[in-house]
């Protein structure tokens, strides 16, 4: 299948907005190429400063900040470009100070195999919280330092670790995860949270995504890591109440890496799905949504045990 490779323009101060916008319409992944960084690189650099050329430096300060995205160059890619660009002009009409750029788009076609080694290419192995290391498979790790590696294929999930909300998560369940935990991953993605709580112990009994695909990939990456995480179940937990039944109760931990109204909105079911003390950890949540959130879980009874954030991301762990 070729792709269509669309590149929507913004600001700095934007990002977090069009990935809220992303989410929402179901594109979690995508690439971005923030003009502050250059600056930063610049600034870093400075002593350095001969050995920078002055027409990179001309053609990048140029250049806007932009995120880019790949849909499928076909009818339902076509049925989702439209509904992206009909999502960003209702955030342009919100954008009243006119801080968050153009909010315009610009396509291209791109083949397969040069989509695949694209974002291949920029897929190199990081550290993780206090104990992992993520990698993707067609990459080594020659010195560890002492960290558990995690392996990673995330095909066209969400979830390569590199996200602020995933590490958040993953640093999240590092300080709460004990052996044996039953554990619920609530839009596992790429499987890489599920996969993570279980290789610190946990027993991750369930994962659910509404993406088949996704739970086909968390399964795969699992094997790779030889760890189990148990069953996975498919389809929308709030709308479809057959669903929630069939993902039970008893969990000692819940991990959802979603969105701000996804999580308000399930509150009720992760009070009634974790055993008295459980915890739950909670992410997908921009800085400007964390106290509608918070307030969400108090209202609920959960009690915050911690609210920790990134520039952009914020997130929780909630005790039952």
């Amino acid at each position: 299948m070729d792709w269509k490779e669309v590149t929507i323009y913004t600001t700095t101060a934007g990002i977090g907005p069009v990935e809220a916008v992303l989410d929402d319409n179901g594109v979690q992944g995508y690439v971005l190429e923030d003009a502050a960084d250059f600056e930063e690189f610049l600034k870093d650099t400075e002593i350095y400063w001969d050995y920078v050329d002055e027409d990179l430096v001309r053609e990048k300060r140029a250049q806007e900040t932009c995120l880019k995205i790949y849909l499928p160059d076909s009818t339902e890619g076509a049925r989702q470009y439209a509904e992206l660009c009909r999502a960003l002009e209702n955030l342009k009409a919100r954008d009243t100070e006119h801080a968050w750029g153009r909010l315009c788009t610009e396509t291209a076609l791109t083949r397969q195999e040069d989509w695949e080694w694209g974002w291949k290419q920029y897929f190199k192995p990081f550290p993780v919280g206090k104990t992992f290391m993520i990698k993707p498979s067609w990459e080594t790790v020659d010195d560890p330092q002492g960290r558990r590696i995690l392996e990673i294929d995330p095909a066209s999930s969400f979830g390569t670790g590199s996200h602020d909300t995933t590490q958040l998560c993953m640093t999240a369940l590092e300080d709460c995860v004990r052996p044996g935990d039953k554990l619920l991953d609530m839009g596992t993605g790429s499987g890489i949270l599920a996969i993570a709580a279980a290789m610190l112990g946990a027993d991750v009994r369930t994962v659910v995504d509404i993406d088949e695909n996704c739970l086909k990939t968390a399964r795969e990456n699992a094997e790779k890591n030889h760890v189990s995480i148990g069953r996975g179940l498919c389809g929308d937990a709030l709308r479809d109440e057959k669903l929630a039944a069939d993902i039970g109760a008893g969990y000692d931990i819940i991990v959802a890496n979603i969105v701000a109204d996804v999580i308000i909105g399930m509150t009720p079911m992760f009070m009634d799905k974790l055993v008295p003390g459980g915890t739950l950890i909670c992410s997908g949540i921009l800085n400007e949504r964390a106290d509608e959130v918070c307030a969400a879980l108090e209202q609920a009874g959960f009690v915050i045990l911690s609210r920790e954030n990134s520039e952009d991301w914020t997130a929780f762990s909630a005790k039952k």
